[in-house]
């Protein structure tokens, strides 16, 4: 397995954290990992006309989560 190192923007590292705090995730390698590969496979499914993946693609699973107790107060 290859092993490398990225830095990211704070708000994703957040994310990241956020998501194993809520159990997700057994832990950041395992998120990084699937978050990863949700952002791959979504770029070779797409039509080929983006070279790059944006920061947008590997968040995407994290900004259509809602929160439960978000839920709950709309209703109220």
């Amino acid at each position: 397995m290859a092993t490398f190192e990225v830095t990211l923007p704070d708000r994703i590292e957040s994310n990241i954290d956020r998501l194993v705090e809520q159990g997700d995730f057994l832990n950041r390698e395992q998120a990084i990992e699937e978050l990863l590969t949700l952002g791959i496979s979504a770029q070779e499914t797409g039509d080929g006309s983006e070279n790059e993946l944006s920061e947008d693609l590997f968040t995407q699973a994290i900004d259509d989560q809602q929160d439960p107790a978000g839920q709950y107060e709309d209703s109220l």
